[in-house]
């Protein structure tokens, strides 16, 4: 998309000074590129680091937005533990293939106080459960790479929500890379989640 002239012309001094030291400092490492892309990142864009490949996200469109509601939603009106607590825009540190991966997952549970540190991107170790509702310019990760990522640290259960195949997409026994258990269902089932949660997510209300 084209931005506004009195808008780009803004950015004409940061792009002549990235243009003048090109080729004459050594480059960024990847860990370094993704702290200077999520710092400048325009509000409401996710910056994620994902098996060492920096993906930039844009703010979701409304259905996506709808969906996380009420997944977040149906979490505090089904839960059957009062101290388990649905996040959003919560940072994780997930470990990667090489390098580390820093995610902010659509939905995240964890029991209240599990995040109390400053730290931007969190140890997620207390985290139960993760979501994630597909786009389609970032889809393919949501169902191979974050996949991978989220088997390596131990997460127990992860959704897929996948809009463009009309799936929920229930992962769960993590063994080092893969989830040793995938049901799909159709949007508009239920999916029963196992223990600790022992509640059902109703797609249909999507």
């Amino acid at each position: 998309m084209a931005l506004p002239v009195s808008e780009y012309e803004s950015y004409e001094p940061y792009e002549r000074v990235l243009r003048e030291v090109k080729g004459r400092i050594p480059a960024l490492s990847v860990e370094a590129a993704f702290d200077v892309f999520d710092a400048v990142a325009p509000e409401g864009w996710r910056v994620e680091l994902i098996e060492g490949e920096i993906h930039v996200r844009p703010p979701a469109n409304g259905e996506h937005e709808e969906i996380v509601s009420e997944l977040s939603g149906q979490v505090t009106e089904r839960r059957k533990d009062p101290r388990l607590r649905s996040y959003t825009g919560l940072g994780l540190y997930v470990p990667g293939a090489s390098v580390s991966g820093k995610i902010v997952p659509d939905l995240v549970i964890a029991p209240k106080g599990s995040f109390t540190d400053e730290l931007e991107y969190h140890d997620p170790s207390p985290v139960l459960f993760i979501a994630e509702v597909t786009s389609r310019s970032t889809g393919d990760n949501d169902r191979v790479k974050k996949v991978r990522g989220y088997a390596r640290a131990g997460i127990p259960v992860y959704l897929l929500i996948d809009r463009e195949a009309g799936q929920a997409v229930l992962c769960t026994v993590p063994v080092g890379e893969e989830y040793t258990r995938k049901v799909p269902y159709k949007i508009s089932e239920s999916v029963p989640l196992p223990e600790p949660l022992g509640f059902e997510i109703d797609t249909g209300e999507f």
